[in-house]
């Protein structure tokens, strides 16, 4: 049967990445129809770093998901110890019943209820006033928060409490056992949910569509606007060049990995 599972296999590598490597060649086709090659070109690589309104959106989108990623990290790490190093609280089913609801909520009910929020805090309390970047920042922390705390909270199930019970016997303060010896051990945890959480909020579309304002679209809601109108070659360029960075991270943590070993 080993020759059978390696055709499988190598047709769904076919299935995958063929489609990404047809856009990766046509983002170097001349002609403006994307299904029409007309030669080798960069021209859209020239079109794509001077379109402003892209440029906006990719600082943009890198703002909104760094910021979001670090108030979802501080959020869920607290979530994570709330669960994992307190005792059954009364309130514990609840508060993990909601960490995890947005992990198994369709993004739309999500976009949709914190859309309704911000419209009745707006008319409450006057904040915030309309939608915008810090709308989606929100909207993308509570988002990315299940994620960061259930790796967080992985982490935590497999730690040693035994290492931070020794701190406290030879004197450390609570806070200075958190400092010294609990965020350290779980350094690991807290970068993988950043990446996560940075990740997801840099390439959603769904919840930063309900929630966002004029001045306030991120890069996929302007790709996806570009789509909808038919596929530009300059799509092509800017897809080519995210699947670029994406690959040589790849590397770089696979050569990490390698010398740590």
């Amino acid at each position: 049967m080993r020759p059978v599972f390696w055709m499988l296999a190598f047709v769904g590598f076919v299935f995958l990445y063929a489609p990404i490597v047809v856009l990766v060649v046509y983002s170097f086709n001349a002609s403006e129809l994307v299904t029409v090659w007309g030669g080798f070109s960069l021209r859209w690589y020239g079109a794509l770093f001077s379109d402003a309104q892209i440029g906006q959106a990719f600082r943009l989108s890198l703002l909104i998901a760094a910021t979001s990623a670090t108030l979802a990290v501080v959020l869920g790490t607290m979530t994570a110890l709330a669960l994992v190093r307190i005792g059954g609280f009364w309130g514990r089913p609840i508060l993990a019943g909601m960490a995890t609801a947005p992990l198994v909520m369709p993004e739309v009910i999500t976009g949709l209820s914190l859309l309704l929020l911000f419209v009745a805090m707006e008319r409450t309390v006057g904040w915030p006033a309309g939608r915008g970047i810090a709308t989606v920042i929100l909207a993308h922390s509570v988002f990315c928060l299940a994620y960061v705390a259930v790796v967080v909270q992985s982490r935590l199930l497999g730690l040693e409490e035994s290492l931070e019970e020794a701190a406290a016997d030879l004197g450390a303060r609570p806070y200075e056992v958190m400092r010294d010896v609990t965020l350290p051990l779980i350094a690991p945890a807290l970068a993988a949910g950043w990446l996560l959480a940075f990740t997801l909020s840099l390439d959603d579309v769904v919840v930063a569509s309900f929630v966002s304002g004029p001045g306030a679209s991120t890069l996929p809601m302007v790709i996806f606007s570009k789509v909808r109108l038919g596929v530009s070659p300059d799509v092509n360029a800017l897809a080519t060049l995210i699947i670029v960075a994406v690959a040589l991270g790849l590397i770089g943590a696979l050569i990490l990995v390698r010398r740590q070993r």
